[in-house]
């Protein structure tokens, strides 16, 4: 069950001034104007850098529950990832103005990039089932995985902090990753009646259509039937790895022989670590952290209830 929603319900609105290039302290005021014109009750709670994302994350979800409302959180992916965490356990509704990026969550599931709109489509969305991934139970809308993606994520943030965030620095820091020396991970992995051990460049697990069809693979709608994808690359030098990203920009890697994709509904996966190291590196939604295998991957029996734009609220995105 999730916590009742009528359009009038109140919102608990959490806003990262990390993320994104705007002033966050301007967009607090847009969504705020925005809002008390609608005559919306709202309140705003705007963390600066070095907040403890999570636990704002959760007072701002108690808060939405006991009003009877739903927590909003305007962000990029790890913001939105942060937040949902909080409300997927609790059951309360979400909503989503997004400010990263590449916004995969999001622009899947229509909302629109300008927070004018964002704000309007906000306004008049109704509350619908979406799947959620877990690894080790910890949530991912878009992705998670291990090995070479979670250092990457690590490169592109260092980039960033010294260029700026936009798409050209993220493939730069993309570039840079695939010419360093990887350590190549040998798995065990348990799916369905099968045990398989691999060796493998990164293991990738996607819960998103549109970054699935971005790169070319053919279980990009695996999610409709309620599965997941997991993306596997065989161990290649650096040149190789270049090549694969080229095709992934040109939405074909899937027919590369080097690329091993299936669905799931769950899958434990068990690292073999070098002696005294006892967590695995994961990112979730571009944020990396560690875990202590095995690390099982599957898709939540629980949905989180998101608020989504009506069709009418955005005629011009496809369904």
């Amino acid at each position: 069950m999730h916590t009742p929603y009528t359009p009038a319900a109140p919102l608990s609105i959490v806003i990262n001034a990390a993320s994104g290039r705007a002033d966050a302290q301007e967009k607090s005021q847009l969504i705020a104007q925005l809002l008390n014109e609608a005559g919306r009750r709202h309140h705003i709670q705007l963390l600066e850098k070095g907040a403890d994302i999570p636990a704002e994350a959760r007072r701002a979800v108690a808060q939405a529950v006991a009003q009877g409302g739903a927590v909003v959180v305007a962000g990029g992916d790890g913001t939105i990832n942060a937040v949902a965490q909080a409300a997927h356990q609790a059951g309360c509704p979400l909503g989503v103005l997004p400010q990263g990026t590449f916004n995969y969550f999001s622009r899947a599931h229509r909302i629109p990039a300008d927070t004018t709109e964002a704000t309007h489509a906000l306004l008049n969305a109704k509350v619908e089932p979406v799947q959620v991934g877990l690894v080790n139970e910890r949530l991912f809308l878009v992705n998670a995985s291990l090995g070479l993606y979670p250092d990457l994520l690590e490169d592109r943030e260092h980039f960033k902090n010294r260029f700026g965030r936009n798409r050209v620095v993220a493939l730069g820091a993309a570039v840079v990753t695939a010419m360093r020396a990887h350590q190549r991970l040998r798995l065990r992995i348990q799916w369905g009646e099968g045990v398989r051990e691999v060796r493998s460049s990164s293991l990738f697990v996607g819960n998103n259509r549109l970054q699935l069809q971005q790169v070319g693979l053919p279980e990009a709608h695996a999610f409709e039937s309620g599965h997941v994808t997991a993306v596997m690359l065989k161990p290649v030098g650096p040149l190789a790895l270049l090549r694969l990203l080229v095709q992934g920009a040109m939405g074909t890697l899937g027919d590369d022989e080097r690329v091993e994709s299936f669905q799931f509904q769950r899958m434990t996966v068990a690292p073999w670590l070098r002696y005294g190291t006892r967590r695995v590196k994961v990112a979730t939604d571009g944020e990396v952290s560690f875990m202590r295998p095995p690390l099982e991957f599957r898709v939540s029996p629980k949905p989180l209830y998101l608020l989504k734009p009506t069709a009418e609220a955005n005629p011009s995105e496809p369904s």
